[in-house]
């Protein structure tokens, strides 16, 4: 069974229970961000930089530990093309399943992998996304506990069941609005459709006048509306 014509009911009946997520940016804004989960991998992920290099889209990697030790060369690839990382945990294992003491090193592993790959502090490497979604409100204190930031989303194609590139393409432009976080996957799971399908989605949603921003960049702006 897919679930994907439920992601955006879940969104909306979610966003507003736990705000201390990001789930969007600013919806007055045309800036939507594209992220992509599981990575790195040894050939999709290359596949991908290739579309986002032709057309200078930055966008946002979270990535699984395990994959960034087997695969750290192309971690690199991804940190020198400017785009922004993110955390996923070790081995994609769901959050409210760990221990406090598990989540934790989960997450500090990832980061010793990215490290060790990238070059990336940890202080620099503090957004994660839970696997499959799936969180509890302690999950959500132990984040901001240990001065993380949590990350949703807006649209979940589904593409990791491979339903087929045009049906995740239409999936998305039917969806997409301003301050929309996009989900796609680069891993093993989605990643070998990931590259043709950002490359039709990207021109498509050029054309809707949208302007590609990383998370961290909406984070950015959401922290300069509170100040305003």
């Amino acid at each position: 069974m897919q679930f994907a014509p439920l992601y955006p009911i879940i969104h909306q009946i979610l966003k507003p229970i736990f705000p201390q997520c990001l789930w969007r940016g600013d919806n007055s804004s045309k800036n939507i961000a594209l992220s992509f989960d599981d990575g790195p991998h040894p050939e999709y992920t290359p596949q991908l930089l290739a579309v986002l290099d032709r057309y200078q889209i930055p966008a946002t990697f979270f990535w699984l530990g395990i994959c960034v030790n087997r695969f750290p060369q192309v971690a690199k690839l991804v940190s020198d093309g400017n785009h922004w990382i993110g955390l996923h945990g070790y081995n994609h294992h769901n959050f409210p399943l760990l221990s406090a003491t598990q989540l934790q090193d989960s997450l500090q592993q990832t980061q010793a992998a990215i490290f060790n790959a990238c070059h990336l502090l940890p202080t620099q490497v503090r957004d994660v996304r839970p696997p499959n979604g799936t969180f509890t409100p302690k999950t959500l204190e132990l984040l901001h506990r240990w001065n993380y930031r949590p990350v949703m989303w807006t649209v979940v194609p589904e593409d990791w069941v491979r339903p087929g590139v045009n049906t995740v393409v239409e999936r998305v432009l039917n969806q997409v609005k301003n301050g929309s976080i996009i989900v796609l996957h680069d891993g093993y799971f989605g990643g070998e459709d990931v590259a043709k399908t950002t490359d039709i989605l990207i021109p498509r949603l050029l054309e809707r006048g949208y302007n590609f921003v990383t998370i961290d960049a909406m984070h950015q702006q959401e922290a300069g509306s509170r100040g305003k």
